[in-house]
């Protein structure tokens, strides 16, 4: 498999995290005991690990077509962000495969978990379940802040994209009065930029570094174009 393909899928792969991203914040059932053991609850869930799967992928692709010229801010961007990705995934599959089973027999378990995004204290004692949410939180601001800047700046990609990837992880500041799930909107233009990233992937588009000035053509070409 060439170098190109593999750039396509991971194209690819950085478009269905994207995508799933945003899917999951509008499917998503709400965070109660009765909830946990729905199909819909299950379905969500899956995705979710899917979508980090997809995400680890795509941004390292991302990360890949682009090293040299994001330099050691892409490099801090891309290890962030995977262990975001990675982090998120277990949280993930414990939502689809831990707590309905759980549900029954340790419900106060199970109503503590549903808490932790909403900062809801917990009867039973979650152990550092809580403290590696919020850590996730940080790697999720800070890995995006820093993969946006370097992509932008890297120029390989859509900068546009790269500017609301920056810009829509750091809206969940911004809004931090929004109580949960309404917080769950903030996913949009994340998702929105890692879907765009992943088409210019996948279309192997590049933004436009450096613009023609009259005059510097070679001489070869100049003699060219007037014959």
């Amino acid at each position: 498999m060439n170098a190109r393909r593999l750039s396509r899928l991971a194209g690819l792969s950085a478009m269905a995290s994207g995508i799933l991203f945003i899917a999951i914040q509008l499917i998503h059932p709400s965070d109660v005991l009765s909830s946990v053991t729905t199909d819909r609850w299950l379905i969500v869930h899956y995705l979710g690990v899917a979508m980090c799967l997809f995400g680890i992928l795509g941004v390292a692709g991302i990360s890949s077509r682009q090293a040299d010229e994001a330099g050691w801010t892409g490099l801090a961007g891309f290890l962030l962000m995977t262990l975001f990705y990675t982090l998120s995934m277990g949280f993930q599959f414990v939502e689809a495969f831990v707590s309905p089973a759980l549900a029954a027999d340790s419900p106060a378990f199970v109503d503590g978990l549903l808490g932790i995004p909403s900062g809801h204290g917990s009867a039973v004692d979650l152990g550092a379940l809580p403290t590696t949410y919020a850590v996730t939180g940080g790697l999720y601001l800070l890995g995006g802040v820093l993969f946006g800047i370097a992509t932008f700046r890297a120029g390989i990609l859509p900068r546009r994209a790269a500017a609301l990837l920056a810009l829509g992880t750091v809206l969940p500041i911004v809004g931090a009065s929004l109580p949960h799930p309404y917080d769950r909107a903030f996913a949009v233009p994340v998702g929105l930029a890692l879907a765009w990233l992943g088409y210019a992937m996948w279309t192997d588009r590049r933004e436009a570094t450096t613009a023609q000035i009259p005059g510097t053509e070679l001489p070869h070409l100049r003699q060219a174009a007037t014959e």
